[in-house]
């Protein structure tokens, strides 16, 4: 019987086929002594599949760098720092020469330990649970011998159904053959979805029990665009679900041609069309697609995954290497977003019971100056001769916004002191991605040389919906008429005050809500590199008048049903191509 499951679209596409259901890997083991003058032994054995382990991740660390980038493959990391530990080693020997119990034993009992305090912890810490279970099977698969259930080696195409997927069994996910993926757990920053994004694998994550509500052999279609996995499609539906797929396709290459044309409304108001990216060769996809630079460079991503602390050089490298790709065009470096549900270092924090509103972002870049000073430093210095900004994060309140600039000033006059090249005269901007800010941004507009509105924090701290939640995935909404009066405001203050206005958030890779945002104002647009096309499509075939009616009768409703269901048919009429079905 047809079935309709909703979560959370993590990488766009549709695929439809069979699915293979991966079963967790699960090992009974049970307290087995060995006897005393055989423990040494033990632990030899055990050390001996510790390097084993350790040779396999290395090779799926280069494996995954060849194919996916190194800061991708830096999710690794992780993997090989725990293996080296020295506590975890001690422990490993103190059980098995202490309590005289198997190798397996040890790998089991004191793992299971770890993983059951990390998920004590706050969700972003937690996220490295499946890191240490998936070290665990490792472990005791080399020291067991059975072999884990390949997934570089089927010999069909299949939608791969999981309750979660390590890192190593999604890296190793073979592209020709695994053309869908639905998982039962994650969200938005999980390793499953950033890979799969990278290996441009349509995926749907946060669908809490997938697993258990199809079988292997079940056809699926998986609509990694609305978020959606269907199983057991009728024959109908298959059939309507292939002819968009085929829609789809067509559509993105004719967009093809619109990679060297100007992002220009029909009556000649020329808007900036610029790329979200995290990884630095990300900017090459940006120009590609016809983007005219960088509108927000994530720079998480040297921390996340790794569990050493990024130097000096490591953030000076990354900002230069893709200054240099724009070769004169925008880019504008974010510091760090670090916190929330975005924060994997292994050294330790103090728990926060709500993370979302605790020490994160510009919160904890001003809670750890040294750190804060270094990226600074590093931004800089890679901006000499390079048309960069600078923005801050989750700025809540004016002392934030200062602090953080007196920063830059100390930091300017140290690079002075020390004779090192930088720009000293690097325009900086600020995030407005909570409520405080948006209503206060007339202050802010004082303070700052651009605005960049973040309307996916701005959805949920409006609308007090965590985002990265399953449960609540439909109250998500930018459509709502308060987030539109927030958005609407803080575009006219940047009028008003003369600093431009951008908006970076997902928001604004949404077709739908193009013209609403021309109407209400916004001159500059960033979004993620696929939907550059999409949104230059829709740009060049309007007026601004146009879209200024479109917004006037948005701004008159007063549920977020009316405005998407309104901005659905007013976009449908210009893109018939996209929104078929």
């Amino acid at each position: 019987m047809m079935k309709t499951k909703k979560g959370i679209g993590v990488s766009p596409g549709v695929a439809i086929a069979p699915v293979v259901v991966l079963d967790t890997e699960e090992f009974d083991i049970q307290e087995r002594h060995v006897p005393v003058d055989h423990a040494q032994a033990e632990l030899g054995r055990l050390r001996k599949v510790v390097a084993i382990s350790r040779k396999e991740i290395q090779d799926l660390r280069k494996r995954a760098a060849d194919r996916l980038g190194k800061e991708t493959a830096s999710i690794f990391d992780f993997h090989l720092g725990l293996l080296d530990d020295k506590v975890l080693q001690k422990k490993f020997s103190d059980l098995v020469l202490g309590g005289h119990v198997t190798a397996e034993y040890a790998v089991a009992n004191i793992l299971r330990g770890y993983a059951k305090e990390f998920l004590s912890m706050p969700e972003y810490l937690a996220e490295r649970v499946k890191d240490i279970r998936d070290v665990e099977r490792r472990l005791l698969r080399n020291l067991i011998g059975q072999r884990q259930q390949l997934l570089s080696h089927l010999t069909r195409e299949v939608n791969l159904l999981a309750h979660d997927l390590t890192p190593s069994q999604t890296v190793n996910l073979d592209r020709r053959h695994v053309k869908g993926l639905a998982i039962d757990a994650g969200g938005q920053t999980s390793h499953t979805a950033i890979v799969a994004r990278a290996l441009g694998i349509p995926a749907v994550v946060g669908l809490n029990d997938i697993t258990s509500e199809a079988a292997g052999g079940d056809v699926v279609i998986i609509d990694g665009n609305r978020g959606v996995v269907i199983i057991d499609p009728d024959p109908r539906l298959i059939e309507e679900y292939e002819q968009y797929s085929r829609q789809q396709v067509e559509f993105i290459h004719s967009l093809d041609t619109l990679r060297d044309l100007p992002a220009i409304t029909k009556d000649g108001h020329e808007i900036a069309l610029l790329g979200n990216i995290e990884f630095p060769d990300e900017v090459t996809t940006v120009f590609d697609k016809g983007g005219q630079g960088i509108g927000l460079y994530r720079t998480e991503f040297l921390y996340l995954g790794s569990d050493a602390e990024p130097t000096e050089e490591d953030h000076y490298q990354a900002y230069r290497h893709v200054a240099e790709l724009c070769t004169g065009r925008p880019v504008v470096i974010r510091t760090l977003d670090l916190g929330a549900d975005k924060y994997t270092q292994t050294r330790a924090r103090i728990p926060e019971r709500n993370p979302f509103l605790g020490c994160r972002s510009i919160r904890f870049c001003l809670q750890n100056l040294p750190m804060f000073r270094t990226q600074i430093r590093a931004i800089l210095r890679a901006s000499v001769d390079a048309q960069a900004s600078m923005m801050f994060p989750l700025i809540s309140n004016m002392l934030e916004l200062r602090q953080a600039k007196s920063v830059v000033r100390d930091v300017i006059e140290d690079l002075e002191e020390e004779d090192i090249p930088h720009r000293a005269d690097m325009p900086i901007g600020m995030m407005v991605e909570t409520p405080s800010a948006a209503l206060q941004c007339e202050a802010f507009a004082k303070e700052v040389d651009f605005f960049s509105i973040g309307t996916n924090d701005l959805v949920q701290y409006t609308l007090a919906v965590d985002r990265g939640n399953e449960k609540v995935a439909s109250l998500f909404t930018a459509a709502h008429p308060a987030v539109l009066m927030l958005i609407k405001e803080i575009i006219r203050t940047g009028q008003r005050y003369d600093v431009p206005v951008s908006l970076c958030g997902e928001m604004a890779g949404d077709p739908q809500f193009t013209l609403l945002l021309l109407g209400l104002g916004l001159r500059t647009f960033s979004v993620a590199p696929p939907a550059i096309p999409e949104i230059k499509k829709v740009i060049r075939s309007v007026t601004m008048e146009q879209a200024l009616q479109v917004a006037r009768r948005v701004m008159s409703f007063d549920s977020d049903m009316e405005v998407t269901n309104y901005l659905r048919v007013e976009t449908r009429r210009i893109l018939p191509e996209a929104y078929a079905t």
